[in-house]
């Protein structure tokens, strides 16, 4: 609940008594938070703003939202836990069981594995997907020197070839080699 000027108090006083390793909670007090409360947006927010890691103090039911925190980037989560719900408490509605807390456990670990590193490209389960795509293929021998033409070029599968753009830029041109059908076409056969 705590203002951003009250937050930037708080790492300073942090910080002059010695604190060195912090990171910052974000939470909705609510006991228990409605889900659709829980802002988790201020999450990634809060690491911009004060340059800190930050993760979940987390009031809602379940472990869904706590899940989702992490493909915000949270880095830390707490939860409530209880042995047996049943046994009551102020806190017991929006606790944590064991089995929950294993659930837990296994659905953060899984949500931050998927984050991946953002990092451009095909991913390794990809590459067997590409023999449904489409390219440049060698569909009648070609000599050296020969001209590759719609007759000796084709776009079909698998997509191991030249993308189908490049056909343009290939029409016309001389084969730098001789090629057989159902070579792939790469810009080295191409003169």
């Amino acid at each position: 609940m705590e203002s951003r000027e009250e937050i930037g108090l708080s790492i300073k006083e942090f910080h002059s008594a010695g604190g060195e390793d912090l990171i910052l909670l974000h939470c909705v007090s609510g006991y228990p938070t409605p889900v659709e409360q829980s802002n988790l947006q201020r999450i990634p927010r809060l690491a911009a703003q004060f340059g800190y890691p930050v993760g979940l103090s987390d009031h809602t039911l379940g472990i869904e939202v706590a899940i989702a925190s992490v493909a915000l980037g949270a880095c830390l989560i707490e939860k409530h836990f209880t042995l047996c719900r049943a046994d009551g408490g102020p806190d017991a509605a929006f606790s944590l069981e064991r089995d929950e807390l294993a659930q837990l456990v296994v659905g953060t670990k899984a949500a931050f594995a998927a984050l991946g590193t953002g990092a451009a490209g095909r991913a390794a389960v990809e590459q067997a997907s590409m023999a449904f795509r489409r390219s440049l293929y060698v569909v009648r021998d070609v000599a050296k020197g020969e001209v590759f033409t719609t007759d000796n070029v084709r776009i079909i599968r698998p997509g191991y070839g030249l993308p189908p753009k490049e056909l343009p830029k290939v029409l016309g041109r001389r084969a730098a080699r001789a090629a057989c059908r159902g070579d792939r076409l790469s810009w080295d056969l191409i003169a």
